[in-house]
């Protein structure tokens, strides 16, 4: 699981982190929704609202957290093309 997550980093622009990110927080939660406790849900939908603001603001507190802790690509902006 952590190779799928950083497998090629260093060829990831930022918004690709933050998709496998939360790709694996929403399929990880599901999962403890059905198996452990519904509650778990509310995780997922967590997930999804911040996914959801941060496409209207560009604001996404986990690209934040991930250039604070030294990310490759996160919080400088990647060249086009």
């Amino acid at each position: 699981m952590i190779c799928f997550l950083f497998h090629g980093l260093n060829n990831m622009c930022a918004d690709n982190i933050i998709r496998r990110f939360a790709g694996v927080f929403v399929m990880v939660s599901v999962a403890l929704g059905v198996w452990v406790n519904p509650w778990f849900l509310a995780f997922t939908a967590f997930v999804e609202f911040n996914l959801l603001q941060s496409s209207y603001t560009n604001f996404c507190p986990l690209e934040k957290i991930l250039a604070r802790v030294g990310f490759p690509g996160c919080g400088m902006p990647q060249p086009r093309g």
